[in-house]
């Protein structure tokens, strides 16, 4: 497990969320700035669940569990972004009760499915220099597994922690990580940026609380491959549905 993470106390960068009353900008001339922040992107934060692979972990481990379909409900309700995150992380989590033999054997008998185009995105944004971060409202233990496959340093993941009683039976979460709030990635990317000093950082997602990350990110990449959010796709200056996309941008430099 690697020991590099996020103090949650020791991050006190407000986030400063996308205002409304700007006066409207030409699309066109928007997106060619943010096709420039991201070709010359320092670091490339993404989501996982439903964009680097194409499940909803949460949601694959309520099925596990046999409680998938109430749980998928409150998963679709809160990436729509009309419940908090912590509310909804907590009541699904509530009703799934997982015991650390459950999520083990999941990742054993149910890897998670990399979405197609990422592991070729990622090789090629590594071969240019750019650090990758995952940042995700999953599960610490699932995305390191994701991380392994795609050559990221587990240092490099932010997400959520399961606790356990030590007879392997659930005992909550870990509160205190940013992840587990509305904003938290916004949290994540401002200390990445204190952290390395890093000037462009790109977030890419498919959910509302990936959108709200942008600020304190340069630049918000929307991706509907697997699933598609109405909101995010209304909203997002850029929105793609394959990375093929992206790799053909980083060709053109």
């Amino acid at each position: 497990m690697a020991q590099h993470r996020v103090q949650c106390a020791d991050i006190q960068n407000d986030l400063i969320f996308l205002s409304h009353n700007r006066k409207p900008v030409k699309r066109m001339s928007s997106l060619m700035e943010l096709k420039e922040v991201f070709q010359n992107a320092d670091a490339v934060c993404f989501d996982v669940d439903s964009t680097v692979i194409k499940e909803e972990g949460i949601d694959e481990l309520a099925k596990f569990c046999g409680v998938g379909d109430a749980v998928a409900e409150m998963t679709r309700r809160a990436m729509g972004g009309t419940v908090t995150f912590k509310a909804a992380l907590t009541a699904r989590l509530g009703l799934i009760r997982p015991s650390y033999e459950q999520v083990q054997k999941l990742i054993s008998e149910h890897p998670p499915q990399l979405t197609p185009g990422i592991r070729e995105l990622v090789n090629r944004l590594h071969q240019r220099g750019v650090q990758v971060f995952l940042i995700s409202g999953g599960f610490q233990s699932i995305v390191e597994h994701v991380a392994l496959q795609l050559n990221i340093p587990t240092a490099n993941v932010f997400a959520n922690r399961l606790k356990f009683y030590f007879n392997g039976e659930y005992a909550g979460f870990d509160e205190t990580q940013p992840t587990a709030e509305s904003g938290g990635k916004g949290q994540v990317i401002s200390y990445l940026k204190e952290q390395f000093q890093f000037k462009k950082v790109v977030m890419i997602g498919d959910g509302a609380t990936d959108m709200e990350a942008c600020p304190p990110a340069d630049c918000f990449i929307g991706f509907g491959g697997n699933v598609v959010r109405k909101q995010v796709k209304e909203k997002a200056k850029w929105y793609i549905t394959h990375f093929d996309e992206l790799l053909k941008e980083l060709e053109e430099r």
